[in-house]
């Protein structure tokens, strides 16, 4: 009969996409696991994490300083050693790997920006609407947002699989290098000044979700060729990000089909 194991995780076990403990992370890194971020106790002078900190900066994963109470309340451990790091479910892809999916396909572009959208929900039912209108890929920023944890791929029930993800470090540079490459930019926005029904998605077209609370940035807002406003009936003046993109895209859809 199979004893039963009884022992305490190791600090390096890995849990819902959480990699936890020095030696486990460092050797993430070495070996190119896909990592969304790390997170290390803020103040720390240790020699180690400050390693890790430098190296994984070298390779573009985002590095946030925390309170050390926000690290234990993340660990499943409950012995982090001072990092955890969030694996991404997939590698993320560039924004000419987004442009030449459609080039290949013969298709004008039809790309989603979320700006700031930190719900992880919200940015998978993005990503499984962008999938199922045929959207050639998301665009999102490398901080203050939601990336491609484990939620996130629960939520888009598998899209992130087949939809390019990819992340960018300015919002505002990637909407000029869009327009540099013909994309016009259309902005979500209550107060637009182009409505949803008037709006010409069938050339190439990235649509910009703004966060959940704030809607766009200044700066995003400013790089859109047009604000679109959706038609509001009821009471509420305002939409879900997810509900918001997927009427923009199956609009979209309707246009490219007529």
């Amino acid at each position: 009969m199979r004893e039963k194991r009884t022992s305490r995780p190791e600090p390096m076990a890995e849990a819902d996409g959480m990699i936890e403990g020095r030696n486990a992370v460092i050797e993430a890194l070495r070996a190119g696991t896909p990592i969304d971020k790390i997170y290390i106790a803020k103040g720390e002078t240790d020699a180690a994490l400050g390693h890790i900190a430098s190296t994984a900066r070298g390779k573009g994963v985002v590095v946030v300083e925390c309170d050390r109470r926000k690290l234990d309340a993340m660990s499943q451990t409950h012995a982090h050693q001072g990092v955890i790091a969030q694996a991404a479910v997939r590698e993320y892809a560039t924004v000419d790997d987004i442009l030449n999916a459609a080039r290949q396909k013969g298709e004008p572009p039809l790309i989603v920006v979320c700006d700031e959208l930190s719900d992880p929900h919200n940015l998978g039912a993005v990503i499984r609407t962008a999938e199922c209108a045929g959207a050639h890929g998301v665009i999102i920023p490398k901080r203050r947002s939601a990336g491609l944890t484990a939620t996130v791929a629960k939520t888009s029930a598998g899209a992130v699989s087949h939809v390019p993800v990819a992340r960018v470090p300015n919002l505002t540079a990637l909407l000029k290098e869009l327009k540099e490459e013909g994309v016009w930019i259309f902005g979500t926005a209550a107060d637009g000044n182009t409505t949803l029904y008037d709006a010409d998605l069938k050339g190439p077209a990235a649509i910009v979700i703004g966060s959940e609370g704030n809607g766009m940035g200044r700066l995003v807002a400013e790089q859109c060729d047009f604000k679109v406003s959706i038609p509001m009936k009821g009471k509420l003046n305002s939409l879900n990000a997810s509900a918001a993109a997927a009427i923009l895209l199956y609009e979209a859809v309707r246009q490219r089909l007529g």
